[in-house]
């Protein structure tokens, strides 16, 4: 029988926090085993798609695990790993001043922009160099459980020992994570989601991207921008399964970098954070049923409406979305057109379409008849594990960072935490 082999630390997971890690592992014991495991053929997650980071607190950096000073202590860390060319922005004053008057903050975010493209090309360069530092890389390989007390894990293709071990699921390891924590009796909250609908419209109709291209709007009631996307730009979905293996999809935006042709197009999430409490606590639970409803909507694809449709309670349909009664064709063909407003929660929708109207006011031409409406757009960051340290430590040997996990919200605040868990590691060693 072949001898298990034994690693000072395996990461599972190649996103943003995973490679925070590994980079850092790696810089401070050049002579460390060190392997990291990706399910898939390459990085998924912010890096892949579309690849937009902020390097500004609170962006990213959820409240109950990082003050300002440790943020900004490890953005400085994460801006020398990634070295970023910030972006430009202009005019910001005249819209915060817009914004201000309604009771609604326009943070100001130092920003970098790479596209689906761009951080594809990031991600080789990282591996790679990673690679060449002597981290072993496994793509197509999936952990499947976990043996504290002997210290090793099980993949889809062989047993591994660890000295170390940090799990970094993104968003779509939420329920992978979950089994994980179940397995080692580690204690988590799962009670926050956010439910919302991404826009797509002409840049015409929202040009504060020509002046700050990804603009982060704070509402009243929770409610805020999120990934926003310009220049080439693409509504896409994304696919999820319950637990009783039922699909529903998520849309998202993405966009190319620079070198693409610009199609002239917009999408942004309008994103509202929904806090739950018992008798139903489960934010992915609450998810799951919103995106299987809005999927007997959309006869298995998510919905969208124009906003023009909407105004006149009534629902899109297929000859809604042509170039001869509007302005645009939708960029997600994939999805259904019909009524979001049977299928978003009444509270919910309320607000949105608040937050919507002071959008417009601050940027009048978001609401334009054209601007189509998808749903859903849930994000699940809500597993909050019980850890032990300000290493994200849940268990001796084992450390859980990075989005799923609800140590970040977005690449910077990823590979942000994936220091910390190294820093953590490390010292402990």
């Amino acid at each position: 029988m072949d001898k298990m082999e034994v690693y000072d630390c395996i990461i599972v997971g190649s996103g943003p926090s995973g490679l925070g890690a590994a980079t850092t592992l790696i810089s401070r014991d050049p002579k460390g085993k060190i392997l990291i495991l990706e399910k898939n053929l390459v990085s998924t997650g912010g890096l892949r798609n579309d690849c937009k980071m902020n390097f500004t607190y609170p962006i990213g950096f959820p409240l109950e695990y990082w003050t300002q000073e440790e943020a900004d202590l490890y953005l400085d860390k994460t801006i020398k790993d990634l070295k970023p060319d910030f972006m430009e922005k202009n005019n910001v004053s005249i819209y915060t001043k817009r914004a201000e008057k309604l009771g609604v903050t326009l943070l100001n975010v130092r920003q970098t922009h790479l596209g689906t493209d761009g951080g594809l090309e990031l991600i080789e360069e990282l591996t790679e160099g990673l690679k060449k530092r002597g981290v072993d890389i496994s793509v197509k390989e999936e952990m499947l459980s976990v043996d504290e007390k002997k210290r090793s894990i099980v993949t889809d293709k062989r047993e591994l020992g660890y000295k170390n071990l940090i799990i970094a699921p993104g968003r779509q390891g939420f329920r992978f994570l979950q089994k994980i924590m179940d397995s080692l009796g580690v204690p988590y909250m799962d009670h926050i989601v956010d439910i919302g609908i991404r826009l797509e419209t002409k840049v015409e109709h929202y040009p504060i991207v020509k002046d700050y291209y990804d603009p982060k709007f704070l509402f009243p009631d929770k409610v805020r921008t999120f990934c926003t996307n310009s220049g080439s730009a693409y509504v896409v979905k994304e696919k999820y399964l319950t637990a009783q293996g039922d699909v529903y999809y998520s849309v998202n935006g993405h966009a190319f970098s620079d070198r693409r042709k610009t199609n002239g197009l917009v999408n942004l999430a309008l994103l509202k954070t929904v806090t739950l409490s018992e008798p139903l606590a489960s934010g992915q639970l609450f998810a799951e049923m919103l995106g299987r409803q809005a999927m007997l909507m959309g006869g298995g694809k998510p919905l969208m409406q124009r906003v023009g449709d909407f105004r006149l309670g009534k629902r899109s349909k297929r000859e809604s979305f042509n170039n001869d009664l509007y302005d645009f064709k939708p960029t997600l063909e994939g999805a259904s057109p019909g009524d979001i407003s049977l299928a978003v929660p009444a509270r919910i929708l309320r607000t949105l379409w608040k937050s919507l109207k002071y959008l417009d006011t601050i940027v009048p031409g978001i609401l334009h008849p054209s601007t189509i409406m998808y749903y859903p757009e849930i994000k699940l960051y809500a597993n909050k594990p019980g850890f032990q340290n300000r290493s994200f430590q849940v268990k001796p040997h084992i450390y859980m960072i990075g989005d799923g996990a609800g140590t970040s919200r977005g690449i910077t605040g990823a590979w942000a935490s994936g220091i910390r868990a190294a820093v953590g590691v490390l010292e402990k060693s």
